[in-house]
């Protein structure tokens, strides 16, 4: 790359820029102890991650900078073109504006790249405790890769490459857990939005299968709002497609008989249900990626009197609800 640089870059520009440059461009002649070779001894499925994301990684930049150089030698070149049709004095001032402009150009996409760098290498650093040691990352596809990688190298928050993080590990121990649909939410959403999708998985029971239920049954109430989960709020979830939200009407589900039990973090309720086996629950239910996305949702608190709040409609619906577990 530096040859292509030389066009229109003087030597001492390239020489103080040299370090970043092979940081940038994954020689990593001069990278800190955190880089992406340089995890010490860790067990070999988080290694075959740290490999295979290197590789898609390599994948996705090295055309990205070659059409950047290219784009850039021509640019240049069509610039000295028009200026030595110019007179000596106009040429010269020419030249000296030319150098300026691509000195600053190169200075900021050196200190973009080593940015992205950074986070892509720091997003992997927090997935790696947590890959599994029976897990195959080597199953991970590699333009699901590409693309996670595409979204989460903007990310520098420390929170947010938290979660972004558990996506990557997640996947790495069971491939296909995360759709692409899903990274591209992800990526569109707001620290405050992260928090505001915890903050409504806090209301989730699990109501039969693997998947919670956010039970939001009248989202005007004093238990929601005072979380911050309002009218306004659940529209905004919905928006990104994380939730499906309906102001009149109600979610329900049917069980296959008239007994069933529901789960609120450690607290097992028994419910009769109806002669339809169906129960009402809420305004506001899951999508797939929602679904998904409540797998990076750790250490989540309950909501203080949300179950006696839950408790309390199902017995005036006839439910008779009866606290038999508490695990």
């Amino acid at each position: 790359m530096r040859v292509g640089l030389d066009h229109f870059l003087d030597y001492d520009v390239i020489k103080d820029t040299r370090s970043v440059c092979e940081v940038s461009l994954g020689v990593y002649s001069s990278v800190p102890d955190n880089s992406l070779i340089n995890f010490g001894n860790i067990a070999k499925p988080a290694n075959r991650l740290i490999e295979k994301s290197s590789d898609a990684v390599g994948g996705l930049f090295k055309p990205w900078q070659t059409r950047r150089v290219a784009h850039a030698e021509a640019d240049a070149m069509v610039i000295r073109a028009k200026a030595d049709a110019e007179a000596a004095m106009v040429r010269a001032e020419n030249e000296i504006q030319i150098t300026d402009l691509h000195r600053r150009a190169f200075h900021r996409f050196i200190d973009e790249e080593a940015q992205k760098q950074m986070n892509m290498e720091s997003i992997l650093a927090k997935a790696v405790p947590d890959v599994e040691e029976d897990s195959n990352p080597d199953n991970m596809q590699n333009d699901w890769i590409v693309n996670f990688f595409d979204k989460s190298r903007l990310v520098s928050d420390d929170d947010m490459q938290n979660l972004w993080a558990r996506i990557l590990a997640g996947e790495a121990n069971i491939p296909g857990a995360f759709s692409k649909k899903t990274i591209n939410i992800m990526a569109d959403l707001e620290k405050d939005d992260a928090i505001l999708f915890q903050t409504l998985c806090r209301f989730g029971w699990y109501m039969g299968g693997d998947s919670i239920r956010p039970l939001i049954y009248d989202h005007q109430s004093d238990i929601y709002t005072r979380t911050g989960i309002d009218f306004g709020t659940l529209h905004r979830l919905e928006t990104f497609g994380l939730v499906k939200f309906i102001e009149i009407a109600k979610f329900t589900l049917t069980a296959s008989r008239n007994r069933g039990s529901a789960l609120y973090f450690n607290k097992q309720v028994d419910l009769t249900l109806p002669e339809n086996n169906t129960i009402e629950t809420g305004k506001v239910m899951l999508t797939v990626p929602g679904q998904e996305l409540t797998q990076i949702c750790n250490n989540l608190q309950p909501v203080e009197g949300f179950f006696e709040y839950v408790c309390t409609k199902w017995a005036n619906e006839g439910l008779r609800p009866s606290v038999t577990v508490n695990i």
